[in-house]
């Protein structure tokens, strides 16, 4: 209920943000999301005590930055950690630069 809120919602707007929601009997649309709170919350969260709001904000900004992005192997990756992965995929991209492929040009036409 609270990710469909008013408030949530406006929250969302205020930012250009899309909401991300499964669609009716349909459990995998935020699968890739799910498993990545999962994974901070089991080894990072429930992990840890925390002296107040802004020392878990450094642990999960440490967490994300130091271990997932760079030592955590990733299967949806090719067992490789994310910087790994984008440094091989977009060697020519400079640091933090996003990119995207969705498919192969075909054989004979343009990107």
């Amino acid at each position: 209920m609270q990710y469909a809120s008013g408030e949530y919602m406006q929250l969302l707007h205020d930012h250009h943000m899309i909401p991300s929601m499964s669609r009716p009997a349909n459990p995998y649309d935020n699968v890739s999301c799910e498993s990545v709170l999962k994974t901070l919350k089991r080894e990072e969260v429930y992990a840890n005590s925390y002296r107040d709001l802004e020392h878990l904000r450094r642990n999960i900004e440490a967490f994300i930055e130091q271990y997932d992005n760079r030592g955590r192997l990733h299967s949806a990756l090719g067992y490789r950690p994310p910087e790994e992965f984008e440094h091989t995929v977009a060697p020519d991209n400079p640091p933090g630069a996003a990119s995207m492929q969705f498919c192969e040009p075909a054989e004979g036409t343009e990107s």
